[in-house]
């Protein structure tokens, strides 16, 4: 069975993008102001609700969770799992009937990986962008910026971003991994003023009585 990774992000399809590739300078300038947006936050909070498909495999799952960001920390919480990052060092919980299990990673800032925390600069290396149509998620306008890989062997071959028109946040994303799976991810309730203290992105084992930890540093 699949598992869907704010970590790992496993997601894009590939698909052929044709010669000329394109960096659009009015994408840029939004993407810009988006990311700068974010950078300069104490913290963001947000509910999400995501589905992911994949149409050879025959799967359809709807689920939904909450992520905390500060600068390049997040704090991920999925259906039986949460994921802390600190930027150094990545804490994964899993629960399943009673059962807890916490493995801990060194952050390996050289992997290009799709995390929450770099969805807002994943644009600044190995993708082309361009602008493309307005239109109404949730109840707001959003303009849909797409991002497609400039090495047609990124695991990450297309994105669609969807950044609200009125503050540039950005409200969701479209993503099709290379072997057919396909995600949309929403945001159903988001904070972008929470004052969020560093010790919120580390896991704290007196939280968790009983958990197995499994060190991998």
């Amino acid at each position: 069975m699949r598992k869907f990774n704010f970590l790992t992000f496993v997601l894009f399809a590939g698909i052929f993008f044709g010669a000329f590739a394109q960096k659009d300078q009015q994408a840029k300038n939004l993407l810009d102001a988006v990311s700068k947006r974010y950078q300069n936050m104490n913290g963001m909070e947000g509910k999400f609700e995501y589905t992911f498909t994949h149409d050879q495999d025959d799967i359809d799952q709807t689920n939904s969770g909450k992520v905390s960001l500060k600068g390049n920390m997040y704090r991920l919480t999925l259906p039986n799992q949460e994921i802390w990052n600190d930027g150094k060092t990545s804490w994964t919980l899993i629960k399943s009937d009673g059962f807890q299990e916490v493995t801990i990673s060194e952050v390996d800032g050289d992997i290009d990986e799709l995390t929450p925390s770099n969805v807002y600069n994943l644009y600044k290396k190995g993708y082309n962008y361009k602008l493309k149509d307005e239109k109404k998620l949730n109840g707001k306008s959003v303009q849909e910026v797409e991002l497609t890989a400039e090495n047609k062997n990124n695991q990450f071959q297309r994105i669609i971003l969807y950044i609200d028109k009125g503050n540039n946040n950005i409200q969701g994303w479209k993503m099709w991994d290379n072997s057919g799976g396909v995600l949309d991810y929403q945001f159903k309730d988001l904070k972008t003023d929470a004052n969020l203290p560093d010790s919120h992105f580390v896991f704290h084992k007196g939280e968790h009585p009983g958990v197995e930890i499994i060190d991998l540093r």
